[in-house]
């Protein structure tokens, strides 16, 4: 509705991923070189979580748009609690198997059986399998199953799980072992930063046509967004939507911290109802990430302890250097990158424990008072 009047070439905030509109923060970047990092060692799963919004279906997307495919063939199931043999239906459909019947050993026959013929004929199999965390135990058991498959003694195919933060306590938890033992590479994304928010909204403009003017953006709309998309990828497209239709209905220059405000508290009074003051409160801007909670001492010991992205560094370090050095020790360093993937796991789920642990005492505290 909006694009002719502010002279652009598409929407720039559709809530839909799209590869083209792809932005390198931090912490998209960390996450692209650990997918990099897993495809070019052709093997076992790889898996990415990220709270809703992150945009862990944009990555993969960015990734696959950088990759030959002439000697790819890529799957994508979108997972709505599938059961296992549903799971390996949707399988078989991605990569147009039909099997002779719907008996299970049958159709187990017919996908390894068309994995090995595009494995001879030199192209790989990539599964992406999105939203994970919905997936029943025996369902994350059976795609296991399916990376055993082999010819001469190299898989035939590759997984990449995409899920919630919940789906890593699915891979922590007991009878998960030998999946775990599969995990190559692993990341956890995270949100953006106040600086990134503002470079991201400039980004997706510009790829869309946008030259900085009509509308503009003041200084103070920038925070104001952040403070309510709490810089989530997915939250902002929504804001900044909402932000450019009301400009163009108001026949605006300029969106301001006003502006931002007022179409905040509209989406917030649609989702909820009630006036803004009425609004639950995880509607209304957060002052501050609970690691900068001075209330939260467990929080503060966990970051100096346990900090994230040095962590992560070092830990893309150690397989580096594992992967340098050369195949005369094979079997020590596949045991070492389960170790290290096993370990990042841990990590990661760690310190979101004690950041609920933080915030429960928090919320015990503020109750007593």
């Amino acid at each position: 509705m909006y694009e002719e009047q502010f002279g652009l070439s598409r929407k720039p905030f559709q809530l839909s991923p799209d590869a083209a509109f792809f932005f390198p923060s931090v912490e998209h970047k960390r996450a692209l070189s650990f997918l990099q990092y897993g495809l070019n060692q052709g093997d076992g799963f790889i898996v990415i979580t990220g709270n809703i919004g992150t945009g862990k279906t944009t990555l993969v997307q960015a990734l696959l748009s950088d990759l030959d495919d002439s000697g790819l063939s890529v799957g994508h199931i979108v997972s709505s609690n599938l059961q296992e043999d549903d799971l390996l239906q949707m399988v078989a459909h991605n990569f147009s198997i039909s099997a002779s019947d719907n008996n299970k050993a049958t159709l187990l026959r017919e996908i390894e059986h068309n994995f090995k013929e595009q494995a001879r004929a030199q192209r790989r199999i990539l599964l992406i399998v999105d939203e994970a965390q919905n997936l029943p135990p025996k369902s994350v058991e059976e795609l296991r199953m399916l990376s055993n498959f082999q010819l001469d003694g190299k898989p035939l195919v590759q997984i990449f799980l995409l899920g919630q933060q919940e789906f890593r306590q699915t891979l922590l938890s007991e009878g998960f072992e030998q999946l775990r033992q599969r995990i190559i590479a692993t990341y956890h994304l995270n949100p953006l930063s106040e600086e990134e928010t503002r470079t991201y909204i400039e980004h997706r403009l510009s790829v869309a046509g946008w030259h900085g003017e009509n509308p503009t953006f003041t200084e103070d709309a920038f925070p104001a967004i952040f403070a309510f998309c709490e810089g989530v990828p997915r939250r902002i497209n929504n804001l900044c939507d909402r932000l450019l239709l009301y400009a163009f209905l108001e026949e605006l220059e300029a969106i301001d911290k006003t502006v931002v405000e007022a179409v905040s508290n509209e989406i917030g009074a649609e989702f909820f109802g009630g006036t803004p003051d009425e609004q639950p409160q995880q509607m209304k801007p957060m002052a501050a990430e609970v690691f900068d909670t001075p209330e939260a001492p467990l929080e503060t010991m966990a970051r100096s302890m346990f900090d994230k992205a040095n962590v992560q560094n070092r830990l893309a370090a150690l397989e580096r250097a594992v992967d340098g050095l050369g195949h005369n020790i094979k079997p020590e360093i596949t045991t070492i990158r389960e170790e290290l993937a096993f370990l990042r796991l841990m990590l990661d789920d760690l310190l979101h424990e004690v950041r609920e642990l933080a915030d429960k005492n928090d919320a015990s505290q503020k109750k007593r008072a």
